[in-house]
């Protein structure tokens, strides 16, 4: 009799397993079409990138050499790729300082109740929704050096217009000013939610001690959303490493190439000159830098968690 129930159990227990199997089965059936187009527009892209990366690919009569490290050891030696990973880092270290110091102020400022509060959000976040194409031709009217906006009011203090798209020295910032203005919105919105997510209760113990704004700032505040801090810094550095249409559109990389960003310098060298392996290495050493920020946001927030 023991036996018998035994074998039953078991007999029950492996249908079960079975009906486990069969419905995890069915269940992967519902992510097989995200799958496919998972792996076809983004897995496919990326290793066919890194092949075609290692090849003299010409895209004028089609053809294709294994050539190996030559086209990174041309880079590294490419006095204009170098410069075009220069003006990106300068691009990045003059923005994402912006973004959170300005998002964070922004943040602190309108995180009360009130339809005052409310509209302002809604305009510092309006601009984020814009597509490039319009925010380049405003601020490209605004920067004209006889009609624009900043020229006519530098004009009331008698200052003399100031050809901001055509200067070597401020091509660049003008593009970095104009990018924090669209952008702002975002991690407005996100030092928001986080602030919003810290206890009252908190403040009003502080209140209680008699701590000052700036005190309760330091000590609660900021350890409070120290890690949308984190997320919000790598991911401006990622998103900004991917300059493109701000560059292309308002001063073209000029003068000189001192505002040419690298997916700009991967673009014209891909589908102006036609070099598409030399462009295919171009954007894996970019692939590498934003894997570097990615990885860099995973340990940090790892640390905190520990």
């Amino acid at each position: 009799m023991t036996i018998s129930v035994s074998n039953a159990a078991t007999l029950r227990s492996a249908k079960t397993s079975g009906a486990h199997i069969g419905s995890d089965w069915r269940n992967g059936l519902f992510i097989l079409p995200f799958l496919i187009v998972y792996l076809g527009m983004l897995i496919y892209p990326l290793f066919w990138g890194m092949w075609i990366s290692l090849q003299e690919y010409d895209m004028f009569d089609q053809s294709a050499t294994f050539a190996g490290l030559f086209n990174f050891k041309r880079l590294l030696a490419d006095n204009i790729f170098l410069g075009v990973v220069r003006n990106t880092f300068a691009f990045v270290a003059m923005t994402v300082p912006a973004f959170v110091i300005i998002g964070l102020l922004l943040a602190l400022a309108l995180n009360r109740e009130g339809r005052t509060g409310a509209t302002l959000r809604a305009v510092f976040f309006g601009a984020s929704v814009l597509s490039v194409t319009i925010v380049t031709i405003v601020w490209k009217i605004m920067y004209l050096p006889d009609i624009g906006l900043i020229s006519h009011v530098l004009g009331l203090f008698g200052i003399a217009p100031i050809p901001f798209l055509t200067s070597s020295d401020l091509a660049l910032p003008a593009v970095a000013v104009t990018t924090v203005w669209w952008i702002i919105g975002l991690p407005m919105m996100l030092f928001l939610a986080a602030l919003q997510q810290i206890p009252g209760e908190l403040y009003e113990a502080a209140a209680l001690d008699n701590a000052s704004r700036w005190r309760s700032l330091w000590s609660i505040t900021l350890p409070s959303i120290r890690r949308t801090l984190v997320v919000v810094v790598i991911y401006e550095i990622v998103a900004q490493l991917q300059l493109f249409g701000q560059a292309l559109l308002l001063p073209r990389g000029g003068p000189n190439n001192t505002s040419r960003p690298i997916v700009l310098f991967i673009y014209e060298t891909g589908f102006r000159d036609w070099n598409l392996g030399y462009a295919a290495a171009a954007s894996e050493i970019l692939f590498l830098l934003m894997a570097i920020a990615a990885m860099a946001q995973y340990f940090a927030s790892r640390r905190r968690e520990g």
